[in-house]
């Protein structure tokens, strides 16, 4: 069974995964009519209009010192890498394919997460860990075929770059960020990360309108709107929370069932056909999931010494004699 002290924040994270996991469906959406740094960065001022709106009415103090240069590491991670390498990378890549991909962010959190944050994995967490990695791994490689063979990366092996790079920069703002929010709060730390990545995300939407002049649907808009809204800003408050409640490197692997929610998505809305490898890939993460939210961190030395010391037998209540 789950611990219960660690039941709030995988709550709390699932509830964020659950929202995230249409980021990628509804992307590739929103890439048929609309350009890929129109996408990316356009989100990202959606979504920092509604912070700097909830930071004014709630009068939020300002960060102060370090916290501007972590809220910068931050922004840099999920409100500039992420959206923007995504965007490019599926224009051409199918969403499955990016949604099993992106697999591997559980496994980059984690790390992160232990680097940054000082946690101690079990030996059998990183053994689960790594075997969702390697799962996913193996469909990206099965999807875009051997490079060194074809001559050189094909568009899916070129999305597979970015989306490897998309993953690398979730993973720094998702542990910085975690850790901010047990100091700002959840909805503040993401809120603050959108206000200073404004005027950057603004100007880069700007140049987007001027090179392709947005031409959507009613469809890709709507799709647009969910990435600026819930992907950008609402999804995060129960992300940030449930990482912040932690621990950071368990609460990050429940984002294994997000590959596993996406491509559900995408067969359901956008009718993209699953495969065995796809099938195969899904089924490896969502086990692995499973796995990694039972494993239990290793409990510090500190606290085990407390468990055995003889101080704490001798301080046990007298038991009552034997009659």
């Amino acid at each position: 069974m789950i611990p219960s002290r660690s039941a709030p924040g995988l709550w709390w994270g699932l509830l964020g995964v659950a929202a995230f996991s249409f980021t990628v469906p509804f992307t590739r959406v929103a890439v048929g009519g609309l350009s890929p740094l129109f996408i990316g960065a356009g989100r990202a001022v959606v979504a920092a209009i509604l912070a700097a709106s909830a930071l004014a009415l709630t009068r939020q103090r300002l960060p102060r010192g370090r916290q501007w240069a972590r809220l910068a590491l931050v922004a840099a991670g999920i409100v500039v890498g992420f959206p923007l390498l995504t965007s490019y990378a599926l224009t051409t890549a199918p969403a499955s394919h990016g949604a099993v991909v992106i697999a591997l962010l559980p496994a980059a959190t984690a790390t992160a997460a232990v680097l940054r944050g000082r946690e101690h994995p079990s030996v059998a967490f990183w053994l689960v860990t790594a075997v969702g990695a390697a799962a996913a791994m193996a469909f990206a490689l099965a999807q875009s075929g051997n490079p060194l063979q074809s001559g050189g990366f094909g568009q899916t092996g070129w999305a597979d770059v970015l989306l490897l790079g998309a993953v690398g920069a979730a993973a720094i703002g998702y542990a910085e960020g975690g850790l901010l929010a047990r100091e700002l709060g959840a909805w503040q730390t993401v809120s603050w990360a959108l206000v200073l990545a404004l005027p950057l995300m603004a100007a880069l939407t700007t140049l987007s309108m001027t090179q392709h002049p947005p031409a959507a649907s009613a469809v890709q808009w709507a799709a647009f709107a969910y990435l600026g809204v819930v992907s950008m800003f609402f999804g995060f408050f129960a992300w940030y929370r449930g990482l912040a409640i932690g621990p950071m490197a368990k609460v990050s692997q429940i984002q294994l069932v997000q590959p596993v929610l996406s491509i559900c998505w995408a067969g359901l809305l956008l009718g993209e056909s699953l495969d065995w490898t796809t099938a195969i890939g899904g089924l490896a993460v969502i086990v692995c999931a499973g796995a990694a939210v039972r494993v239990r961190l290793q409990p510090e030395p500190a606290q085990q010494n407390r468990r055995e010391s003889p101080e704490r037998r001798d301080h046990q209540p007298p038991q009552p004699a034997a009659r």
